[in-house]
């Protein structure tokens, strides 16, 4: 047997496997268990979740971005020392992009030779739910459903039917039996769960479902389930620190409006020598002294009169920026640096360093995985391992557009799958500024931690002025400044 491990997943999304697999992470966790999250796909709210949950930061393994060697070895790294490694999947157990199913949560259950858990909504169904477990089962013989926890029931007659049901014609175990319990229910708005760090009380909540799981869930036939996992044991690699390249000083926005990032990608940036500081772009007053800034997605929108409200951080900002301050900026991060941002009849300033206005859609305008190739303009330093014209993956997922952007500014960019901006380009690039609506990650051959802290040291020890030259150049004051 392997490491205990155990993959969730569903019939069809919107099953309630995130709340079953919050709720087991939290049960098992309050019981003294090293729980250790991963969350198949790009996602950022549900790893957040299920981080608060486990109280070890939740790694998402994702088919379509990673080699199968990352995802065996992000696995075993990530995995050491815990009890359990807890995978929740996304979508149904064989839903994905490939019509043979290769990035499918079937196929990542049987790479890590992981038993899956199977969360059925049985709202509306008695009888019918037979065919459907034996379906499943039937369709890949090689895909070990070890249980199902039946969701969402009407009541105790309910569950007793469809016990019978499930013992009459399968022999699947009904591990868990979960009634509709509004203490289970997590807010949803336009792009899916509400991050935990706009919730006060997020913690109270994680812990109150964890127990309404614990109380319809057998956790000790779960973990069971658990340890008939035959995941191959690896060998765990850390990668060392750089310091001896001396440390940089890397801004990182984390507040209610921005907190899109990769845990392993902040740990790659450290690995380069980044000293990350936070900072809260609804709150702070003045901008810490920085070598670097890396502003990740979020819900600007949401915020928008607070980060209008903020004009001491927006001016020193953009001041900086006009100075030559490296930054990334990703979707949210991108809205945050333009012009205005737009929504719903309401337009607030934001900081101006991008010459384009963010405006919000009812529907998405980009979503899915991208694929995008470096432009001559591309700022990063080239290498080997980074030749010119390389193609990146990537994915997307934003309502908003950039409109009237001065037609001068060049892209990093050309969108070869995606949308990006306009349909064609992402990247926009002014002074030392890189920001799209790609959400780039630290794997498959991708490693843009490197090639960012490369820049960033090359714009210091250069004074950034003369790097900020080859950029358009934005009026240096905006129309909102104090100054």
């Amino acid at each position: 047997m392997g490491t205990p491990g155990l993959l969730v997943s569903a019939a069809h999304k919107s099953s309630g496997k995130t709340t079953v697999t919050l709720g087991l992470a939290a049960a098992l966790a309050l019981r003294g268990h090293l729980v250790q999250p991963f969350k198949k796909g790009p996602d950022y709210i549900d790893p957040m979740w299920l981080s608060l949950a486990a109280g070890r930061a939740c790694v998402n393994l994702d088919p379509m971005l990673m080699a199968h060697a990352e995802i065996d070895s992000c696995f075993a790294q990530h995995g050491a020392g815990a009890g359990l490694r807890l995978v929740e999947g996304n979508k149904g157990l064989y839903d994905g992009l490939a019509l043979d199913g290769s990035n499918s949560n079937a196929a990542l259950a049987k790479q890590l030779g992981l038993p899956v858990l199977l969360v059925l909504d049985a709202r509306g169904m008695t009888r019918g739910i037979a065919p459907l477990i034996l379906g499943y089962q039937a369709f890949d013989r090689d895909i070990r459903i070890g249980g199902v926890i039946l969701n969402r029931l009407g009541g105790s007659r309910h569950e007793a039917k469809l016990r019978a049901v499930i013992e009459h014609y399968t022999e699947v175990p009904v591990l868990g039996a979960v009634q509709n319990d509004s203490r289970l229910e997590l807010v949803e708005r336009h792009l899916g769960l509400m991050p935990d760090r706009e919730i006060d009380d997020a913690s109270a909540r994680v812990r109150a479902m964890g127990e309404v799981i614990a109380a319809q869930v057998d956790l000790p036939r779960i973990l069971a389930l658990a340890a008939t996992a035959t995941t191959a044991s690896l060998p765990v690699t850390t990668q060392p620190g750089m310091q001896q390249r001396g440390g940089l000083r890397i801004g990182i926005a984390r507040d209610k409006a921005f907190g899109f990032y990769y845990p392993d990608d902040l740990a790659a940036l450290e690995a380069e020598g980044a000293t990350l500081v936070p900072i809260d772009t609804l709150r702070d007053a003045q901008l810490p002294a920085l070598d670097g800034l890396f502003i990740g997605g979020g819900f600007p929108e949401l915020f928008m009169a607070e980060l209008e409200a903020n004009v001491s951080l927006r001016t020193q900002l953009h001041r900086a920026i006009a100075d030559g301050l490296p930054v990334y900026a990703e979707c949210g991060g991108l809205m945050y640096l333009a012009r205005t941002l737009n929504w719903n009849g309401r337009s607030a300033q934001m900081v101006g360093a991008i010459p384009g206005d963010a405006v919000m859609h009812e529907r998405p305008v980009g979503r899915g995985y991208v694929r995008l190739q470096e432009t001559a303009d591309f700022p990063w330093p080239r290498d080997a391992a980074a030749p010119a014209g390389a193609v990146r993956l990537g994915h997307e997922f934003h309502h908003s557009s950039l409109e009237n952007l001065d037609p001068s500014v060049p892209f990093a960019y050309r969108v070869q799958r995606g949308h990006g901006i306009g349909g064609c380009r992402d990247g926009v690039l002014v002074h030392n500024v890189l920001a799209s609506y790609a959400h780039l990650r630290h794997t498959g051959g991708n490693d843009w931690p490197r090639r960012f802290m490369a820049f960033v040291r090359e714009v210091k020890h250069s004074e950034g002025a003369q790097l900020a030259r080859l950029r358009p150049q934005p009026q240096e004051e905006p129309a909102w400044s104090t100054r």
